[in-house]
């Protein structure tokens, strides 16, 4: 059975007819991996194929390419041009450059920010304050494909690595980087490689059409998950099947409102913490252009579980919804668990009282479960 008739993720995907593009963190694991072979080789290889999480193995053209001799070695770079897909992206046709060189034996893979790409100066994200802002995704992909280059070609693997994108620093002013201290330009992104294109009406439907397909399969159970890690994470808890798994996105509103009108007998939210601590504070459309998280609202929770004052200060005034919850842990707060409990009351409410159990796990980047209610 296909995935069209199956529903599911992939399902709505498809029916949404959009097509999907390549995340930064993909675009630069595929220059990274043009330019180490260059530097091995002599020759880039034109177009590049790279290998994503879930197994896609696209081909990058390149749009640029150079190998030059400098006084410490032999340097090589490769640029390749994003292509976002129908998603209206703001880094979409940007030039994404990897620029590599050895280092000696023993030295890992060392990532550095070159122009257009962000320094970490803030706590409360997954990386180190002085960081660059390469997340851990990209970071895992570029170093898998630095070792299977050097196993086909004789090298050590120990490189360093200078992603840059050009203009990075202007496209950086239409994002949310400045707010949360990343400076100096763009974040290199992706958990999966691949950019879901962005449609209200489109993907909206497309949840709908899930919820169809799983009560026509006479299925009592579906989880509205935010993304891949949280569908993965629903899955390890319930064994759900695929055709269970609605992709809600950002579209948290659209499940609870579409299940309302087709009831099912259980609905799982999961999703990462910070966004489904904005269900938990009323909004029902998660986007970060559209709402935020309010970490006065996060404070005020906190102190109704056990937050002195100076800790709920602390909350609110943090960086990110993650350095909150950290903050808590800390002080063995059980703050995801008081977001998943409201944000199951709320999504409650919304289904104003429809035949529907309702759950709620809120998860870390990481996919481990931090709060359920």
């Amino acid at each position: 059975m296909n995935a069209e008739a199956r529903g599911g993720r992939s399902a709505q995907l498809k029916h949404t007819g959009l097509r999907p593009g390549w995340t930064t963190g993909a675009c630069a694991t595929a220059a990274t991996t043009a330019a180490y072979t260059a530097l091995l080789t002599g020759d880039f290889p034109d177009p590049v194929t790279i290998t994503l999480p879930k197994g896609q193995t696209p081909a990058f053209a390149l749009a640029l390419e150079e190998l030059t001799a400098g006084p410490g070695g032999a340097v090589a770079m490769a640029g390749v041009v994003k292509d976002a897909g129908d998603d209206p992206d703001v880094t979409h046709g940007a030039l994404v450059r990897s620029t590599v060189r050895r280092l000696p034996p023993g030295s890992g893979v060392v990532f550095r920010a070159g122009p257009g790409v962000g320094t970490v100066t803030l706590p409360g994200l997954p990386l180190d304050v002085g960081e660059p802002a390469v997340n851990p995704v990209p970071r895992r992909l570029m170093r898998e494909h630095v070792e299977r280059v050097a196993a086909e070609h004789g090298g050590t693997g120990d490189v360093e690595i200078t992603v840059s994108v050009d203009h990075g620093e202007e496209i950086a002013r239409s994002t949310w980087n400045g707010r949360l201290g990343i400076l100096g330009g763009l974040s290199i992104l992706g958990t999966t490689g691949v950019v879901v294109p962005y449609s209200c009406s489109a993907w909206i439907d497309s949840i709908r059409r899930g919820v169809d397909v799983a009560r026509a399969a006479g299925l009592t159970h579906v989880a509205g998950c935010t993304g891949s890690t949280s569908e993965k994470t629903v899955v390890s808890e319930y064994g759900l099947p695929d055709i269970a798994l609605l992709d809600m996105g950002d579209f948290a509103g659209a499940v609870l409102k579409y299940v309302r009108r087709h009831p099912v007998a259980r609905l799982t939210i999961c999703g990462g913490f910070a966004k489904l601590s904005k269900l938990a504070a009323g909004h029902l459309d998660l986007h970060s252009a559209r709402s935020q998280v309010d970490k006065p609202f996060l404070a005020d929770l906190a102190r109704r579980g056990g937050a002195d004052a100076t800790l709920a200060s602390r909350i609110a005034t943090a960086n990110t919804g993650l350095e909150a919850l950290r903050l808590c842990e800390a002080a063995n707060v059980p703050l995801g668990d008081l977001v998943a409990a409201r944000a199951r009351d709320e999504a409650l409410s919304v289904l104003r009282g429809a035949p529907v159990a309702v759950d709620v796990i809120c998860i870390d980047r990481a996919g481990v479960v931090v709060g359920r209610g």
